[in-house]
This record gives C-alpha cells, structure tokens and sequence, in this order.
C-alpha cells in the first residue's frame, strides 16, 4: 500500500533509481577514512546488547583473517537477533565510520553466504525508492532486490514480449524478460545499460502507439463537416481587406488546415506558433471558409483580456464584410445574453468570442462548425470535450498556442493530434533586444523610459506579487506603482495599475486606456501575459525576473516588439543569482526563438513539471525522459509508424502477441478520444 505495488508485476516495475557498486570485497585491515562505503566479508563472533531505552543498540563482532570491527544497529534490534547467527560468513556492506581508533559501520546491509557462493552476491546493488515506514518493517532494497530476483527467476512468470522480432533486431533490443531482470540486478554496467535501453523504449513505444492509434481511429471513426468551397468571403476579405502579405509558413498552414476539413473526418489540429507569428490572422481566414459553407465559428479565449481584444481585432478586420461578431463572457449582462443567445441559436451570430462561457449547457449554436481554442494548455480536457456536443457531428477543432512546444513534447503529449508550425514572423518584424539588469542599475533604466515615453511609445513594468509577502524579498505591485509614480509625476505621465483582483469591466478600462495610448506606462501583474496587443509599446521591464520561469518569461517579451519600433524587454533581477535563474536569464538574453526558449525550458525544468502535464498522467514515464533520451524516443516513435504503415490493423503473425497487448492495456487504461 506505501508504494501502490499489489501483485508481482507492480513490482518488477518498481524500478531502481540508483546503483552501488558491490563489485569489490575489503579486509578490515584495508579500510580507510575516505571511502564512502565499503565492503567486507567476515564471520560473525559474537553479538551483545547495550544500554536501555532510547540508548539501547545490538553490537556485533566480525572478523575476517586479519582484523575485527564492530556493526552497529540501534533499530529492528529484535529483527537482527533473530537473523544473525554466530560462526556464519556473511559479506557486509554500509557506511563506515571511525571511532576510539577502530572502524564500524552502524546499520550494514548483511547477506549471508553459503556454500562459499560469493560471486553471485557481488557486483551492481539496485537501491530502490522506499519508506521511513517500510524500512522500519524490515523492507529494504535488498529484501526488494531479492523479490525481483525470485519473481524473474521462476519459470512461471513469463513478462509478455509483445514487440516484433524484427523491430528488437533493427533497435538492438534484448527480450522484455532479459530487460526485468537486469534492471534489478545486472550482471555488470553493458548489461544495465542494455536493460534501461529497452525498458525506455518500450515506455516511448507505448505511448507513441497509444497517440498513434487515437489519431488513426478518430480519423476513421470521427466523421467532420466537409467545407467543400472556398466562398466570397474568403476571397473578399484576402483580396481588399487583408493589408499585408501573408508568410509563407501562414500559407502552408492554411493549406494544410484546408485539407483537414474536405476529408469528411473531423479535424483535430495543433497550430504552434511564436508570439506575433500571426495565428489569430489564420483561425479568422480558416473561419471565413466556414462561414462561406453556412457553418458558426467560436473562438474560446482563456481570459476575458484575451477575448475582447480578439473581438475588437477580428470585428475591425470584418468589417464591412456582412458577418457578425459577438462577444460572450461571464461578466456579459442578463439582457445582452439573452438577446445574444437567441440570436446564436437562430444563425444570425456568425463568429462568437469568448471565455469558458462558450461551453455552458444554456450556448446552443444553430450548426457550429469550427471550434478554436486559443492557448489549449489553459483548458481541461472537460471543457474542451464540451464543445463536442455543440453540433450532432462534432465541429472541426484548432486548437492554437503561443508557448512553442519542444518536438519531443509535441510528439508525446500532443501526438493524437496533427501538428502545424508557424515558423516564421511577419515581414518587418523587429527582434525584441533582450538586457539583464540589477537593481543598482535603477536609475538608468529610468532615465531610458523617460527617453521611450517622451518619444511617444509606452512601456510595461511587471512585478511577480500584488502584496507584500514576508517570506519572499520581492517588491509588491504597490511599492513598484509609487517607485515608477516618483519618477513620472502627474500631470504630464499617466500611470495605470493592473492586477487580478480587480473586476472584468475594470481590466478592460485600463486595458482600454493603455491602448488608445492615454496612460503611458502600465504597471501590471502576469494578467497580461497572453495576448495583449499594443504596437506602440515598446519596452517591458520585468522585476524580479529570476522568479519567473522561462515560458512566462518569454511570453511577456512578446507583448513588446509588435509595431515597427524598435523595443526591449530589460531582466531586473538580484546580483545574487542561482546556476539555474542565471542560466535561464541568459537565454533570454542570448536568443528570441520561441521553440529553442521552450527547449531550454524543458531541459531546466524536467517534463513533470511543465504547465499542465504533471495533473495529466499523460508522460507516466518511469526510467524514460523525453529531455534526455530523445533519440531512443525518435527511433519508438519511428518503429510505431512502421508498423501501422505496414499492418494497420494489426493482423500479421508478428503482431498478434502486440494486438492483443494493445487491447489490454486500452481496457485497462480507458483512453479518452478528447483533443
């Protein structure tokens, strides 16, 4: 129950997280101070105990040919007794520590030896994760050591190996029964490595074929709406109201979106792209075909921020086009929802914006046919699955994102859908420049705002706190206001503050006032991390910076550099800084590419703890990491396509052991067909 493990194959799968090596035997006589931990071999003469109460401890004396020490227990004592015999040859192994002119070791790892049978005792220990309480019971990594061992060894238990011979040739993959049993006790290093080998690929296979099969089933299974023509619209809007040349990375999107909707099956698409790439453009063309084939668009904001500002961009970018556009959130009034609803349910709302609200059970749409989901990762799964429901047959889905996702996450986490890359800025995009600054430097990053707001542009500051906390020596939302006020006096500089503590209709009026360029510097919690767009906001300061994390980082440079000034994103931080704060300020200052940032950001902070994933369950990978064994989970990845290329249903003699494992595990593990 302490570690979940109920039946012999729950703990062969309790894996080992390091190895000791127990390859080398010393005298007594041979040990010395600044070994860590040694291993001797000796016989037990004589055993006696000492003190009372908390000071009581069990004292044994073993000696080899040369030489005697001490072992030294003062827990499970009664346990020990009754398994240490006096005149037997047992191999010791633990901690050594000198005292009075002798060594001992307090609390050895005893293993008796029979029959003169030491080799089979030396060579690589697995430790094992394990309890406080677990160990006081006697259950230790050896006692888990010889479990595995015993279990593996027994010609009844047969672990399946459900991979083709032909892939374990092509990969150099021991048998699954091999791997087991080398995982717990290795015959030596090779033999290890070759173990984590196959045991990391057959955790990468099983998830690659897991996406693999949702992805082939939902395409088989799912029907879609098929847009069928390219209307008006569509062409109204791309020959006199889009202003600017497309990318050719937003051209190849948009035909490989295009080819997903007159399949007939339902389109379940991933579109990642930089900040500014120009997605938001993609998702109102691709809903521009929706609507020439008389279907509704809903786009799905994670704040009511984001929302409004898709509203105001995509109702100026239609204008003039007959569509309507409405808004939806939950701070919309009683009697503009009701009017808003009807006239959704009747057809004559075209694209509908807004918030979590675009799934309440009260939304009905007259024939919804594009769902677009903006920043994915801010969403469950639940309320995603909700827009299922909005039609008989479910709407084609886009789901977009702004924090680039590293390959090897996209292929596991997101890999039953299809992937599409905006990978490329618009044409006379400037890169944001990127300094780190101390707080000494406060004076001159002063002076340079003054600079940026007297010529016109604006300027963000960030702060990572609304109050005051004891704990953390940061400066608060509050104290950064009156610093920045010090400097920029009223009348002449206006000043505004915002927080998520404030109400929806209050964000939008200093949203509304930052915009339309009336306060010129806004200082501000991480609400405006996602999504706010204004050109003419040139510098964003972030305070604290060794507090954030590299994504959060990376999505607040994006809020600058989005008109054709040049603009910065200045890191304050402490002189005194972490190896880990220092290394992800640099790579902020070192590069602007979104997908190298997320890279980075993976490799610092591991997968589990990425935005979203550790709640997931989605990476519960045991030995395998997508950072480090990125290879190993390409070549997986490469062997599932083959083998779904070559049988797609499984029904080739080299498969059917695979087949019905699949099949297994799919009973088992209830897989979800949800984006």
């Amino acid at each position: 129950k302490e570690l979940a493990i109920y039946n012999y194959g729950e703990l062969i799968k309790h894996f080992p997280f390091r190895y000791e090596d127990r390859s080398i035997v010393l005298k007594v006589n041979e040990i010395t101070k600044d070994l860590p931990h040694i291993q001797v071999k000796g016989v037990v003469k004589s055993l006696r105990h000492e003190g009372t109460g908390k000071g009581k401890r069990l004292i044994c004396i073993l000696i080899d040919s040369e030489s005697s020490m001490e072992l030294i227990w003062f827990k499970g004592i009664n346990y020990i007794t009754k398994y240490i015999e006096i005149g037997k040859e047992y191999l010791c192994f633990g901690k050594p520590s000198f005292f009075n002119g002798k060594y001992s070791i307090v609390h050895p790892e005893l293993t008796l030896i029979e029959n003169n049978q030491l080799n089979e005792n030396l060579g690589l220990a697995a430790q094992y994760p394990l309890t406080e309480s677990l160990k006081r019971r006697g259950i230790d990594s050896k006692f888990i050591r010889n479990c595995a061992s015993q279990i593996l060894k027994n010609p009844l238990f047969i672990v399946t190996d459900y991979l083709p011979k032909g892939v374990k040739d092509y990969y150099d993959l021991i048998s699954r029964q091999d791997a087991f049993y080398n995982i717990h006790t290795p015959i030596n290093l090779s033999y290890l490595g070759k173990a984590q080998k196959r045991i990391k690929f057959d955790e990468f296979f099983m998830l690659q074929f897991k996406m693999a099969l949702l992805n082939k089933d939902r395409k088989i299974k799912l029907n879609g709406f098929i847009f069928g023509q390219v209307g008006d619209l569509f062409k109204t809007y791309y020959k006199d109201h889009l202003g600017f040349e497309l990318t050719n990375a937003q051209k190849r999107v948009i035909k490989e979106i295009r080819k997903d909707m007159q399949t007939g099956h339902q389109m379940n698409r991933l579109l990642q792209g930089d900040v500014g790439s120009g997605k938001t453009i993609v998702a109102l063309l691709i809903g521009l075909i929706a609507i020439d084939n008389d279907f509704q668009v809903c786009i799905m904001a994670p704040t009511e921020i984001l929302a409004y500002q898709h509203y105001e961009s995509i109702s100026k970018e239609t204008e003039g086009l007959n569509i309507k556009v409405d808004i939806l959130t939950g701070s919309t009034k009683k009697s503009k929802r009701v009017d808003l609803l009807s006239k959704l349910a009747a057809g004559e709302i075209h694209i509908l914006i807004g918030t979590h609200a675009l799934i309440e059970d009260r939304v009905v749409y007259k024939n919804l046919g594009l769902a677009v989901i903006d920043e994915q990762h801010r969403f469950g799964v639940v309320q995603r699955s909700k827009l299922w429901s909005k039609n008989s047959i479910p709407p084609h889905v886009l789901v977009m994102t702004a924090t680039p996702i590293p390959r090897t996450l996209a292929m596991t986490v997101y890999g039953d859908l299809d992937s599409s890359i905006i990978d490329e800025l618009p044409k006379g995009r400037k890169p944001v420049i990127t300094i780190k600054r101390n707080d000494n430097d406060r004076l001159k990053i002063m002076h340079f705002v003054k600079e940026e707001v007297d010529a016109g542009r604006q300027v963000y500051f960030v702060f990572p706190l609304i109050e005051e906390s004891d704990k953390l020596d940061l400066k608060d939302l509050m104290n950064g206001y009156n610093m920045v006020a010090d400097h920029f006096p009223l009348p002449k500089y206006q000043i505004g503050l915002m927080h998520g503590k404030l109400r929806p209709d209050e964000k939008r009026q200093v949203m509304d006032l930052f915009q339309s360029g009336v306060t010129n510097i806004l200082i501000s919690t991480t609400v405006i991390e996602v999504g706010v767009n204004v050109p003419n906001a040139s510098v964003m300061i972030i305070e604290n910076a060794e507090r954030f994390g590299l994504s959060q980082l990376h999505q607040l440079r994006g809020r600058v550099g989005r008109g054709s000034d040049s603009s910065y994103c200045i890191l304050v931080g402490s002189h005194k800084l972490s190896a880990n704060a220092r290394e992800r300020l640099g790579a902020m200052v070192k590069t602007s590419n979104g997908f190298e940032i997320a890279a980075k950001d993976l490799k610092l902070r591991g997968p589990g703890n990425i935005e979203g994933l550790e709640q997931s369950g989605i990476l519960d990978l045991k030995l395998a990491d997508i950072v480090k064994d990125e290879d190993l989970l390409m070549k997986a990845r490469e062997a599932c396509y083959k083998i779904l290329e070559y049988d797609p249903k499984l029904e080739s003699p080299d498969h059917i052991i695979l087949k019905k494992y699949i099949e297994s595990r799919n009973k088992k593990m209830g897989w979800s067909r949800i984006s």
